[in-house]
């Protein structure tokens, strides 16, 4: 549906001030929190938070709080997003201001990529039973082998392997498995952990945003636990739906919302949880079909409630020659 005159020139009123515009094309990298643009435009929050109202009345941009925190991204559909990609693509790349800012986010980002993996390094060892904080390992790795189905599966790949849980748990129901993370602490204990359970499994240094590998090249696919981390989880959601095969299936274990704010500095938590809904828009806008949705929820009181994520790409039908 085109816009009327007057939707085009609220959006390009919204969209034609230097802060906003900063805003769009910083969004247009991924999602942020305001703190994050608070610190990457060097302006106040109760600023950047005006700019950011003005931007989201126009439907330019998607605010959704995630526990204390607030996240932004750019809308992810219609007229008003391909207005707004029209807009950015017309400034020179190296506008002095833009540059400046795309190189603050860069700091951030590496900033967040290190504290992470010193987070990773220093709790390796024990991640297992940082893991198992919540409701009982038993229960999820049954809910994960009933979600994954019977098998046997060709070609099994683990996002974020960690320490390779799922490949010890899915490992023996696959032809080929094969594990990624960016951690080499975590693939050096999966490494000692598949050799003990006597797997064979491949393991290497990869990256859940850009694996390298084929599309639709495993018929089974696990994010487990990983998701929570990540900087742009929809990005990571569709890497992973790109690798899944026709006929094929996604597994992906997170937790639903919750409000446990320690967990961002005490284990690096990025999101608090995940809805169904933004879950199910990511997998469909990615291509897959068939979701479905399992609640685990915690036997203590205020644990966390473990959710598993199932999606298929559906085989498509053999034409017939004519």
């Amino acid at each position: 549906m085109a816009l009327s005159a007057s939707q085009a020139v609220e959006i390009l009123r919204a969209a034609g001030e230097p802060t906003r515009l900063r805003i769009l094309a910083l969004l247009a990298r991924e999602e942020l929190a305001v703190l994050e643009l608070c610190r990457v435009l060097d302006q106040s929050q109760p600023r950047v938070s005006r700019h950011l109202k003005l931007l989201a009345e126009a439907g330019l941009v998607e605010r959704f709080p995630d526990g204390a925190w607030v996240f932004y991204r750019l809308t992810t559909e219609g007229d008003a997003r391909e207005l707004v990609a029209d807009a950015l693509a017309l400034i020179d790349p190296d506008d002095p201001v833009l540059k400046r800012d795309a190189e603050q986010l860069s700091a951030v980002f590496a900033e967040r990529e290190a504290e992470a993996l010193e987070y990773f390094a220093r709790n390796a060892a024990r991640w297992d039973e940082i893991r198992s904080l919540h409701v009982a390992e038993s229960d999820v790795e049954a809910a994960i082998l009933e979600a994954a189905g019977p098998g046997p599966f060709k070609r099994l790949v683990d996002l974020g392997s960690g320490t390779g849980r799922m490949l010890k748990l899915l490992g023996p129901h696959a032809e080929k498995a094969l594990g990624l993370d960016l951690s080499q602490q975590m693939l050096n204990i999966a490494r000692g952990e598949a050799a003990r359970a006597g797997l064979e499994v491949e393991l290497r240094h990869g990256d859940i945003f850009g694996t390298r590998l084929p599309s639709e090249f495993a018929d089974l696919v696990v994010v487990h636990q990983v998701l929570h981390y990540l900087s742009d989880p929809a990005a990571a959601c569709r890497e992973a739906a790109r690798l899944v095969a026709d006929g094929g299936r996604l597994v992906i274990v997170d937790f639903a919302p919750h409000r446990v704010e320690y967990l961002r500095e005490a284990h690096q938590h990025r999101r608090l949880g995940f809805s169904d809904r933004e879950m199910e828009r990511w997998l469909a806008d990615a291509g897959l079909s068939r979701i479905r949705a399992r609640a685990l929820p915690p036997k203590a009181e205020g644990g966390l409630t473990v959710k598993i994520w199932t999606a298929e790409r559906v085989r498509q039908p053999q034409r017939s020659a004519a």
